[in-house]
């Protein structure tokens, strides 16, 4: 194959360097000059990068949706609590609005120190209730075959731990809440 032929002028620093490194694995300069510029216009593949950063962004992608998932959960979760609170909340009169700003004030700045604590320690308050619930109640997870109905218990029935939970009010829909579009 022929072989074209180019000038360089390196800075005398760089050229003595190149000397020395060329006398020490004594190869041909075209050569290492060709090998030196090949490496740096041509990519270098690694064997398996490819199916390692795949496999890493699925895992990521799968990651993601189950934050985006926990999101919703949480945004739909607040959501309702609000419109409970605010349904049930019967609005005070004047005369103990301004007390009650003050007092809310107060009560956020605490909400808002134990949010900051919680979140500068890995401790939440999830875990803190289910650890309660395990250590005061230990029969309350039991499994879906010691709460089955054809175990000759008759719903309701037995120490009380099986309580019928009461379904949670729904507040009243105005025609804002039930139009789509």
């Amino acid at each position: 194959m022929a072989k074209k032929r180019y000038a360089l002028y390196p800075s005398r620093p760089l050229a003595s360097k190149f000397d020395l490194v060329a006398q020490q694995r004594h190869g041909s300069k075209s050569a290492m000059l060709e090998e030196a510029l090949r490496l740096s216009l041509e990519p270098q593949k690694v064997p398996g990068a490819e199916e390692v950063l795949v496999r890493r962004l699925d895992e990521l992608h799968k990651v993601v949706g189950t934050v985006n998932r926990d999101v919703a959960i949480v945004t739909e979760t607040l959501a309702l609590f609000v419109r409970y609170f605010l349904t049930i909340t019967p609005p005070l009169p004047q005369s103990e609005q301004e007390p009650a700003r003050l007092l809310g004030r107060e009560r956020f700045q605490v909400f808002v120190a134990q949010v900051g604590r919680r979140l500068a320690t890995d401790h939440r308050l999830v875990s803190e209730v289910l650890e309660t619930i395990a250590s005061n109640n230990p029969d309350l997870f039991a499994t879906a075959a010691d709460d089955a109905p054809s175990r000759g218990r008759a719903a309701g029935s037995g120490n009380g731990a099986h309580r019928e939970v009461p379904a949670a009010v729904e507040p009243t829909k105005s025609k804002k809440d039930t139009d789509h579009g």
